[in-house]
C-alpha cells in the first residue's frame, strides 16, 4: 500500500510540521515537501530530515501569491495539504484545486477565538478553558468544518506564552489524531 502524501505548509518555528514528521512512519505519510511564506525555523527542521521545501513570499498581489502557492502544491501532488501554524488565508484558486482536502491546526475551540490572536483573545476573555482545533480550509478565517478539538484549562497565572506552549503540546498530539484517522478512513477527505 503507497503511504499517503502530505504537503505542510507553515510559517513559524515548526513544532506542529515536526511532530507529524515524527510520526510519519507510524502513520504511513509521506511528508512529500514543506511550503513556507519566508525563511522560517521550519525550513532548518525540514531540511534536517530531508524534505523538500519551497519558499512562496507572500506578494502584493494576493491572485498572483495565490497562483504561485497552487503551482508549487501541483509539483508536490498532495493526497492532504496540512496548515501547521500558516499563517495566511489560502485564496481561491489553491482552495478549486484542494479544498476538502486542507486541513488546519487552531490554537483555540472553534468557532470561539478565530484569527492570529486566539490565545491573547481567549485571556482577554477570561474563559476558564479554551483549547486546540482542527478543521478543514475554507475562504473564511478559521471558518472551515471542525475535524476534532481538544480543551485545554486556563490557569489563573497563565500568560499568553504560558497558555500558548500548552495548545501547542494539545494541538500536537491531536494533529497527529487526526492524520491517523485520515489515513484509517475515519475522516473523509471532500
Amino acid at each position: 500500500m503507497s503511504k499517503l502524501r502530505v504537503a505542510v505548509l507553515a510559517s513559524g518555528s515548526g513544532t506542529l510540521f515536526q511532530s507529524l514528521a515524527d510520526h510519519a512512519g507510524e502513520l504511513e505519510i509521506e511528508i512529500v515537501g514543506l511550503i513556507t511564506d519566508g525563511e522560517v525555523p521550519a525550513v532548518a527542521r525540514a531540511h534536517a530530515m530531508g524534505i523538500p521545501v519551497m519558499v512562496v513570499p507572500m506578494l502584493a498581489d494576493r491572485v498572483k501569491w495565490d497562483q504561485e502557492l497552487a503551482t508549487e502544491l501541483s509539483k508536490l501532488k498532495p493526497a492532504v495539504i496540512v496548515s501547521a501554524g500558516f499563517m495566511r488565508i489560502l485564496g481561491p484558486i489553491v482552495l478549486r484545486f484542494y479544498q476538502g482536502r486542507i486541513i488546519n491546526t487552531h490554537p483555540a475551540m472553534l468557532p470561539n477565538f478565530p484569527g492570529a490572536h486566539a490565545v491573547r483573545d481567549a485571556l482577554a476573555a477570561k474563559v476558564s478553558s479554551t483549547g486546540a482545533t482542527v478543521h478543514f480550509v475554507d475562504s473564511g478565517m478559521d471558518t472551515g468544518e471542525i475535524i476534532a478539538q481538544a480543551p485545554v484549562n486556563v490557569e489563573p497565572d497563565d500568560t499568553e506564552e504560558l497558555l500558548h506552549e500548552r495548545i501547542k503540546q494539545v494541538e500536537r498530539t491531536l494533529l497527529v489524531q487526526v492524520v491517523r484517522d485520515i489515513v484509517s478512513g475515519k475522516v473523509v477527505l471532500k
